[in-house]
This record gives C-alpha cells, structure tokens and sequence, in this order.
C-alpha cells in the first residue's frame, strides 16, 4: 500500500538518481580519462577511477540500494506504522547523495575550487537536522527509526528515545555543519559516534529502570 501510494514518486526519484549519468554522457568529451573519486582527512584526493567508473558507477550503485531500502520497507511487518514525511524523506537520500556527490566529483573534475570534505560533512550535517526533525513522529517499525530491542518491545520507549534523539541529532547536525571549516573527518565521525551512542544508552536506562 505504501510503495501503490508513493509509485509516482518512487518514479521521480528513481531518475533523479540517474540524472548524473545523462549529465556525465553530455561532459563525456569534456572528462579526463582518469577522475578523483575518493578524498583523504588533507582534502586531498587519494583515489581516482575510470571515466566510465565515475559515471556510471556511483548513481547506478545508489539506484540498487534505494530500490533495497523500498524492498525492506515493503517487507516490514510494521509497515502500517511507518510515517508517510518519514518515508518520504528516506526516498530522497539516495537522489540527493547521488546529484550532490556527483556534481562535486564532475566540478572537480573539470578543474574547479571545490572543497569536497567541507561539502561532503555539511550536506550530511544537514541531513542529520532534517532526519532529526522527523524522528519524534516515527512510529514502531522494523526498517526506519531507532530499532534496539528495548525500543521495539516498549512504544514509551521507542517514543520517548525518539523524541531524545530527534533533539539531539538536530542539534549535532548544527554542530557538524559548524566544525566543516576544519576539514576534518575524524571529527565528523566522533560527532557521529556520540550520536549513535547517546541514545542506545538513554534507550538501555529507561529499559533498566521500567524493568
């Protein structure tokens, strides 16, 4: 019912995804033969791929993982749960990552001053403040949300975990995007980590004390 609902725009995002390959075809003559795809914590890029790899390869990779992630939702035995923003917001990832990452690669490519790691850490803190905003509404479910046991056998638990972690990812979106200046990896990481690891342990304390 999920996938019926939002079949136009399973369409519309499904190429966008792939918008960066008919972009690539028309700068074809205009691409090295050798591109950087992979940038190291200096900025500077310590991995380079074919042409065709650069492409062809990242948008078409980005396409199967979307189509696996609307294959698992669909699977979900709390499918009815799964909040209609929410889905939404999971269906324009992949799009987004593939023009954002692809534009950048093709820029740079082409002999542009572009700072890969300072865009990369920004689109992802901002990601995070997006996702965040939505957490609080997320429902119990199986493919979208925190899902530890203790939030999956509790709905207090899942929404109070929820409501925590919304703020706080929010509010380590805003941080990420402010340290991008640094340019560094290590740090977007760590910031990361605390947010994964705070609300696994808040999620594991409220299970301690109900129990």
């Amino acid at each position: 019912m999920m996938i019926r609902r939002n079949k136009t725009k399973l369409i519309l995002t499904s190429f966008v995804i792939l918008i960066p390959i008919i972009i690539g075809m028309i700068l074809w003559n205009q691409l090295p033969d050798t591109i950087a795809t992979h940038w190291g914590i200096n900025n500077e890029p310590d991995g380079y791929s074919s042409k065709a790899f650069a492409v062809f390869a990242l948008p078409l990779l980005l396409f199967a993982v979307h189509w696996i992630c609307v294959f698992a939702t669909k699977l979900d035995p709390k499918i009815k749960n799964i909040n209609h923003k929410m889905f939404s917001i999971v269906l324009w990832i992949c799009p987004a990552i593939s023009i954002v990452m692809n534009t950048m690669v093709y820029l740079i490519a082409l002999g542009k001053e572009i700072r890969f790691v300072s865009g990369v850490i920004i689109f992802m803190g901002l990601l995070f403040i997006i996702i965040g905003n939505y957490l609080p509404k997320c429902r119990q479910s199986y493919t979208m949300g925190i899902k530890l046991p203790w939030t999956l056998n509790d709905e207090e638990n899942w929404n109070k975990t929820h409501r925590m972690t919304g703020a706080l990812w929010v509010i380590g979106g805003i941080v990420i995007c402010a340290t991008a200046i640094f340019e560094s990896f290590i740090i977007f990481f760590s910031i990361v980590v605390v947010m994964m690891i705070v609300p696994t342990v808040y999620s594991y304390l409220h299970y301690k004390r109900k129990k």
